[in-house]
This record gives C-alpha cells, structure tokens and sequence, in this order.
C-alpha cells in the first residue's frame, strides 16, 4: 500500500463523513487536499474571493441541514455562520509547525484568534490526528445549536506522509443530531398562558426553518388559528398566502400582543430585543429553542423558556392545548391586524403601480415579481430568492411571497453585505447538485421543498451590494449555473446622487476639483457610486447574457429572456436615485422617533407594512 500524505488522510475523512462538495480557493498548501478530495470523488467549488466561499458554505449547510465545508489558506466566513447559526466546517492551511514565532509566511495564530468565535477550534499535531479532529469538528459545527467549527492544517502535516496507512483511524458517517423532547410541566405551564391570552401571536424564525419544522408548525396554527408572523428567513415555513399571517402588520401586531411564542427566532435587533415601544409593556414571551444560552435573554423570561427541538416539541404542545382554539372575539386584536393589513397592502400597491420614470424600486421590483410568477407560481415553490442591499433587500422582502421554507436568503442578523453570489451558489448546488444542463431536473443535496424538478436561483442585488462579490459570476458561469441576477442599480449606498448624467458630472467635477466646490458647489456624497455602470457586461464576458432595463416594460422581457436563456444571466435595471435621509433600516425606528418627525403611529405602521406587505393574489390572506 502506497503512504499516505496528510492531504490524502483529511480528504478521506471528509468523504467518509458523506461530505460531497467543498467551497473554496486553493492556494499553498491546501491545494493538494483539494485534489486528494477531488481524486475521491468530492467535487470541489472553486471561487475567486475567500469570502464568498465561505459564505457559500454557510448557506448550503443552512440548506441541507448538514454543515458545509469551505477550504481555504486563511481563514473567513465565521462571523456570519455563528451569528446566523449555520453549521460550517472551515478547513484552512498555515505556516509550518517548526516556523511559528520565526515571521513564516501567512503566520498567525489561528487557534487563539478563532476560539472564542467558533463552537471548536483545533490544529491536530500529528497524521493519526487528523481523523478524530476533522469528525468532532465536524459533529459540534452540526449538533446542538449549529455554527462554525475550525480546522488549522499547518503545511508540514499536510505534507507529511504515513507509512502504514492501514493503521490510521478511519471516521464514519455520523449520525443526525439528536432532537430533544421539553419537560411536559413547563409545556402545560406555557399552555395554560396561550389558553389565556387575548391577543396571542406566533413569531416563526429562520431556526423553524432549518429545524424542517414546517408541517408540525403549520398544524398548530391551523388547530390553534393563533396569527403569526415570519422574520425574514423565516418567511415559508407557513405559507406567505396564509390567511394567518399578520406580516403586512406588523407593528399592529407587535404593538398590541399579549403573549408571543417565539419559535426559532431571537430577541435580538430584528425584533426589537421585545422592548417598548414596539412591544407591548406587559408581552409575555414563550420561546422554544434548541439553544440553552439563548433562553432568558433580553425581555424574556426563563420561567416561560422551553428547551428542544420545534419539531419535536410543537407536537407535544399542541397536545396540551388539545382541542382548544383562539377566539377573536374575545379582543378587538384580530379586526385592527385586518384593518392595518387592508391599508398597508392598499398603500403598498399604489406604490408598485407607480409610472414614473426613472423607476422606483417598488415598480421596478414589483415588474421583476409580476413576470417571474405568470413563469413560475409561487405555489411550485421552483424560485430561490437571493436578498441584498439596503433597499433592494427590505422592499423585496415584502414583495417577492414564497410559500415553502427555505427559499428566501439574504443578508441575515448581521445584515452582511457580499453574501448574495455566495448564497446563489450554495443554493444552486444545494438544490440542483453540480453539473446538471440548465433547464434539467435534477437531484442536489437539500431536502426538497416544493414541487419535484429544477430550481431557478433568482439574485436580487443592489449595486452596492453586488460589488462586495460581483466576481463570482464568473464562478457561476464556469459551473453552468444558470443563474438569474437582477442588479437594482441607482449609483449608490441607501440612495444616489442624480438621476442623469449630466448632474452626476458636475458633482463629480466637483469633488475632483474641477468645478465650483469653493464657491458654494457640491461634490459626491460618500455613498455616491459611478452614475449608469454597466454591470451586464460583466455577464457578457463570461459568456452570459447581459440585459439592461429602464422602464418596466423593458424589465418584463428582460426577466422572461433570461429565464429562458439557460445561461448566466445579468440584468442591469436602471432606477431613480432615491431619496435622501437618515440612514437606517427601517425597522430600527422606533414609535418615538417616529412621532418626533412628525410621523405618528399611523404612519409607522404604514411604513412597516410597506416593508413587511405580503402579495394578496385572488383574494387569498384575507382572514387578517
């Protein structure tokens, strides 16, 4: 038997824990792990930015409820896995063992920089180790509460070799996470408070998602008819078009519940922490959660905490409800959530039907929506949605309804700019595996949601946005990926500075000091972009299709022509500047803010709802 490199014995572990396709850049020395996996038979992603693999690695473990894997030289991507608990395994290379303190190439102490940021950093210190290292890493990025585990692979272990390859351990497939039941005392507590409430409300966050809640969730709310209302990523798990669901009002919502019960969503920045104003003073949150440290915190409390996995202990609470059910008669809760949401969707769709040129990102994305579902119904769940950029990602949030979990990515807690084409890849892998002919069905990795058959990744980005990673296009096009990629483009960060040309010239003149700044002229403002850049073209030289689209006409056929080209396709749509203010999400400002610009409660609930709004197609979600 030949010896065994390190290389060779970390590829091998990999593909005996079932991993079948790995994110990354190769560089010295990983790449030869990366060959070894490739000889094995793992296919291997390679991108042009570090930062996207392993944005692409988080995604797809998020996806295929198994942790992703990204192999890199240094080391990237762990911030976002945590924060968004995706299971990811990171494998990166590093200096020689015998050249650490000595200034060696790319030096740095991973180890210690890592730790407290990941669920386990380890660097194994011999060729035996290797296989009990990459399995515990891989095992405690998976169970319990998913997130990022790390690897160090200094240069001489991968390179080293082993003369009796027969005698190193071999891992194995491990088995799915354990999914732990809640202690019945607490449930029948947490029951007796819902039975009780007069304003109950459910908020479905992106942990029911991944924790393929949906079927028990969607049971309970059907049995309980309490309303309910999806973060962003947890938008699917029951369906947009529910007549249950109370997104188009959610302030209403917040404003007014009595009892909420959290499932897979936390109390951070998204809702708020449950503080007042938003919240009602006197709320009382259930949540259930597979993380322990998570319960208790902020306007929560322990008492009301219940520990397990949603799947599994949904169930055990319907069955204490039994066959009770909220009653809206017994408050006027449910007729303000129809009242709000009947404004908002009003307001919304005067929005949408605006002609004005340039377009606005409503009407340009509400003709993107229009085209893509007379292709594609929503019901076929067949469209993976791809989120990023301030704008582009709150007002298509509201726009784009999907009515299977797990179809909508974007930028996540920490509201990370770049993850867009990283994401598009892992969900084109995760759900059409590697390889397929555009336009094939095929089989990926993910469990299925939907109908059977291919899916079609659609990215809407905003200029800004897609700039962080606007390379990996040409990633996709050397995988085949036919992905569809909308860039909202209005020159600049939140909002542009001019909607020609000719006034963006001047500014331009100005800051560069040819023109009249001294005289009372201004120059570009920082979150200024070059006026009408040409991203198609960037599809065009990857052998694409590049489209551009100014009016909303224009971006129906563009939508249909690149549905139907089979290739890469980017579509630069042309849209109005946008108005200047503030910067900040518009979720952040709070009822008092609000009130101190002249904005009272009225307005804020209309200004989230326009947010929030759900498409009503044919009268459906018409029971709030």
């Amino acid at each position: 038997m030949n010896p065994s490199t390190g290389a060779h014995i970390i590829a091998r572990s990999l593909r005996d824990l079932g991993i079948a396709v790995i994110f990354g850049i190769v560089g010295i020395p990983v790449v030869e792990i990366a060959e070894e996996a490739i000889n094995l038979g793992i296919k291997f992603v390679g991108f042009r930015n570090e930062q996207a693999a392993s944005y692409a690695a988080g995604a797809y473990g998020y996806l295929t409820g198994k942790p992703g894997v990204c192999l890199v030289v240094g080391g990237p991507g762990i911030g976002n896995s945590s924060v968004n608990a995706f299971p990811f395994l990171l494998l990166a290379g590093s200096s020689e063992t015998h050249l650490i303190h000595k200034g060696a190439f790319q030096e740095l102490d991973a180890i210690s920089f890592l730790t407290p940021h990941t669920k386990l950093a380890v660097r194994p210190a011999t060729l035996e180790a290797i296989p009990d290292a990459v399995q515990n890493a891989y095992r405690i990025a998976w169970y319990g509460r998913p997130g990022p585990s790390f690897v160090d692979l200094p240069a001489d272990l991968i390179q080293a070799t082993d003369s009796s390859p027969a005698d190193l351990k071999r891992v194995s497939l491990i088995p799915p996470p354990p999914k732990p039941s809640a202690e019945e005392t607490i449930l029948f507590k947490v029951a007796q408070l819902l039975k009780t409430a007069k304003s109950p409300l459910i908020v479905i966050g992106k942990g029911a998602a991944y924790a393929r809640a949906s079927d028990p969730i969607n049971s309970f709310v059907t049995q309980s008819q309490i309303p309910f209302l999806p973060t962003p990523m947890g938008k699917g798990v029951l369906s947009d078009s529910h007549p249950l669901n109370a997104a188009s009002a959610r302030s209403t919502a917040l404003r007014e519940s009595d009892v909420v019960l959290l499932l897979g969503a936390r109390l951070n920045w998204i809702l708020h922490f449950g503080s007042p104003p938003k919240w009602n003073p006197s709320v009382k949150f259930i949540q259930i959660d597979i993380s322990g440290d998570e319960l208790g915190k902020n306007a929560a409390d322990p008492a009301l905490a219940v520990h397990g996995d949603i799947a599994t202990v949904i169930p055990q609470l319907q069955a204490h409800l039994s066959t009770w059910r909220y009653k809206p008669d017994c408050s006027p809760f449910t007729s303000h959530l129809l009242a709000a949401k009947e404004k908002n969707l009003a307001t919304a769709a005067k929005k949408a039907a605006v002609t004005d040129l340039p377009m606005t990102h409503s009407s340009a994305l509400s003709a993107i929506e229009r085209t893509l579902h007379s292709l594609s119904s929503p019901d076929d769940g067949r469209i993976v949605y791809i989120s990023e950029g301030a704008n582009t990602m709150d007002i298509s949030r509201s726009i784009f309804p999907v009515s299977y979990p797990r179809l909508r990515l974007d930028a996540g807690t920490h509201a990370t700019m770049g993850v867009g084409m990283g994401y598009a890849i892992a969900a084109h892998i995760a759900y059409n595996g590697v390889g397929a002919t555009p336009g094939e069905a095929s089989v990926g990795y993910a469990n299925a949601v939907g109908k059977p058959g291919r899916k079609k990744i659609v990215c809407l980005e905003g200029d800004s946005a897609f700039g962080f990673s606007g390379m990996e296009v040409e990633t996709m096009a050397r995988y085949g990926m036919d992905v569809l990629i909308f860039i909202v483009n209005n020159a600049g960060v939140y909002h542009g500075d001019a909607d020609d040309q000719n006034t963006w010239k001047e500014l331009q003149n100005s800051t560069l000091g040819s023109g009249n700044a001294e005289k009372g002229g201004k120059g570009l403002r920082s979150t200024s972009l070059s006026f009408g850049t040409q991203y198609e073209k960037m599809a065009d030289m990857v052998g694409g299709l590049g489209l551009v689209a100014s009016t909303p006409e224009e971006v129906e056929n563009a939508t249909r022509e690149g549905w139907k080209s089979g290739k890469l396709c980017v579509v630069n749509v042309m849209v109005g500047k946008g108005e200047g203010g503030k910067l900040e999400f518009g979720w952040q400002a709070n009822a008092s803010k609000a009130r101190t610009a002249g904005v009272g409660e009225e307005g804020q609930e209309q200004r989230d709802g326009e947010e929030m709004r759900e498409k009503d197609k044919g009268g459906r979600g018409s029971k709030l």
